[in-house]
């Protein structure tokens, strides 16, 4: 990894399930006896939204103790030792925006934040960092409408947008890294692919082995908080070479 490359990162529940947040995956991610897919739609939320908000609350009460852990740091300091350091991130957690990234570096949230509402009306959107839960009294925009989280739900598309400058990004990197994500689903798997058709070097940083495919050039096991620090040292090292 030299000092020139343009890295980016894409990273999803693993990386910040050091930080105290669940992956709400399985049996551990389970909330009054509901799966994220039972609330994280748009059906949900028509059919009870007073649930769903309160599961939302719940989640911001978590998220607001929680901080960013050494997975985290370590792809703040990494993109100090880089050209360039972009993270496209599934999380809507908001922990890589507390730690920032160095020089012109930024982060895609594909899936939307956790601090942000949306009117179900006329689409405006604000940011909210108020206590939860909500229910009973739910937020309303001044036009009315009842707000939602401005979060990508399941069956919901993502933002055009968000995936134009996802794959701009991919495009133009040099070393590409899969964090705490199977990387098995799409668009997921597609900047995975098209990173690798690009010429550039993808590496997987996961519990297990996840994402699969001749395109993956380094496989590394393990907690992010622990793997991710390890090649920041490794990068330093190299450089004092």
């Amino acid at each position: 990894m030299t000092p020139q490359a343009r890295v980016v990162a894409l990273t999803g529940a693993g990386i910040s399930a050091a930080s105290g947040i669940p992956t709400f995956r399985g049996k551990g991610g389970l909330y009054k006896n509901l799966h994220a897919q039972d609330l994280a739609t748009p059906e949900a939320f028509a059919r009870d939204p007073a649930t769903v908000w309160e599961w939302y609350g719940w989640r911001r009460d978590l998220v607001r103790r929680a901080r960013p852990n050494a997975a985290h740091r370590a792809l703040r300091e990494l993109s100090e030792l880089v050209g360039r350091l972009d993270i496209i991130t599934q999380n809507v957690d908001g922990l890589h925006e507390q730690t920032g990234l160095a020089g012109e570096g930024g982060i895609v949230r594909l899936h939307g934040s956790l601090w942000r509402m949306r009117c179900t009306r006329c689409g405006r959107e604000v940011e909210d960092r108020s206590a939860g839960p909500y229910p009973p009294d739910l937020p309303h925009c001044s036009c009315g409408g009842l707000m939602r989280p401005a979060v990508v739900w399941f069956g919901e598309q993502l933002a055009s947008e968000d995936l134009d400058e996802a794959g701009a990004l991919t495009r133009h990197a040099d070393v590409f890294l899969v964090v705490g994500t199977s990387a098995v689903v799409y668009p997921a798997a597609g900047f995975l692919g098209l990173a690798s058709q690009q010429g550039a070097f993808v590496a997987e940083f996961n519990l297990e082995a996840a994402a699969s495919g001749p395109e993956i050039g380094l496989r590394v096991t393990g907690p992010s908080e622990e793997t991710l620090p390890a090649l920041v040292d490794a990068v330093r090292k190299r450089r004092k070479v």
